[in-house]
């Protein structure tokens, strides 16, 4: 068995001792002097690390909770919206407007391409009563990463509102929401933001506001106007999930430490590697390179090995210490997937690389013993490793 263990899933992703020394604090008053400090930090070292001036709001729920803030807090029933869908999480969004009573237009994709900026600039010039355009960044069931920064340009050309399911990219994957023009961003504790499930935080424009105002979908849980009164006031709605602030709070502090864009390049050098090593141990790609996730690699599994063979390998794999990602939906017995976000470092790349060539070579499928390894220490090595494939 490796050592340590490696848990390679797109989240939860492992967390740090720091972090886990941080959440084991004593509990605090969650209405008292001590939290009303810890709050604003926190949205201070969020706006940070989202690149933005807008107001932070930050619920106890998982990523889903987040995007269902969003379209609760801003669609209304019957109101037409687009949802951008690359895959699994792209339709969980789509699915959601459509039960809050939205009319929802889907712009979708083959499982494994990104959106085409020009295809989304057409239909929305087709359809001048789409208000509201849903966008999922980071499509951690196929691996692949939408080129937000040109989807969003024709999203604001085109005079809608942008919200961004940025669960799987923001703190890991370079997303200024400011500079993008992104009136929602959502994401999760579990991702890279080192912490365990248990918190959403949402960054919400002025244009945002302004639509929530007039929106007429129900909230209670997550109407944002009460989320925001309470955080003026040190405090939030509902019982906060305190160990996991406490934990995001040093979280934060090692991301400042290193940089962001130090994060982004050592996500994307890791992105590099896995690829690279899988390509050397004689596996396809989900994805192209150019579109390729910096935070989940998505990889066929050998034609010998999908199907129900695909549960021996994921079965030799746990044994040796390694948990990797099962396909979704259409991709189940597929292909395996690796999750690589968060506090993921040259040394966890080694010992991954090693338990996945030692996993397929014992179910059969025919290795070059260390060429892996070699492949992704090359790509660890290269000055350019978005380049690296």
């Amino acid at each position: 068995m490796i050592h340590p263990p490696q848990l390679r899933i797109p989240g939860p992703t492992p967390v740090p001792d720091r972090v886990q020394r941080a959440m084991a604090a004593p509990m605090i008053n969650h209405r008292g002097p001590e939290f009303k400090a810890l709050l604003p930090e926190l949205e201070a070292g969020l706006r940070w690390a989202f690149q933005t001036e807008n107001d932070m709001l930050i619920f106890p729920a998982s990523g889903t909770g987040g995007l269902e803030s969003a379209v609760a807090n801003l669609v209304s029933p019957g109101e037409r919206v687009l949802a951008v869908t690359i895959g699994a999480f792209g339709d969980r969004f789509a699915d959601l407007a459509g039960a809050f009573g939205a009319d929802v237009a889907r712009y979708t994709l083959p499982w494994g391409e990104a959106a085409d900026p020009e295809d989304l600039d057409d239909l929305l010039s087709r359809e001048p009563d789409i208000a509201t355009v849903l966008i999922t960044h980071n499509e951690t069931s196929t691996g692949v990463t939408n080129g937000l920064q040109a989807l969003a340009q024709v999203v604001k050309r085109q005079q809608r509102l942008l919200v961004v399911d940025g669960v799987s990219s923001i703190g890991s994957i370079d997303l200024p929401v400011d500079r993008w023009g992104v009136d929602v961003a959502i994401t999760a504790s579990q991702k890279g933001w080192m912490v365990p499930p248990g918190v959403t935080m949402v960054s919400v424009s002025r244009a945002a506001w302004e639509r929530q105002s007039t929106a007429r979908s129900p909230r209670f849980y997550f109407d944002w106007t009460r989320a925001r009164t309470m955080q003026a006031k040190g405090m939030t709605f509902t019982t906060p999930a305190l160990s996991i602030f406490f934990g995001l709070r040093e979280a934060l502090s090692m991301m400042r430490e290193e940089g962001l864009p130090a994060i982004f390049q050592r996500h994307l050098r890791v992105a590099a590697a896995f690829r690279a090593a899988a390509t050397a141990l004689g596996l396809r790609l989900l994805a192209d390179p150019e579109i390729a996730s910096p935070t989940v690699t998505a990889v066929y599994l050998p034609p010998a090995l999908q199907g129900d063979k695909s549960e021996g390998v994921f079965k030799t794999w746990r044994d040796l210490g390694l948990v990797l990602g099962e396909g979704q939906s259409q991709l189940s017995g597929k292909i395996f997937r690796i999750g690589h976000l968060g506090a993921v470092y040259e040394p966890d790349v080694v010992a991954t690389v090693e338990a996945l060539e030692r996993g397929l070579e014992a179910n059969g499928h025919p290795v070059t013993r260390g060429a892996a390894l070699s492949a992704a220490r090359r790509a660890l090595a290269s000055s350019e490793p978005s380049l690296v494939a």
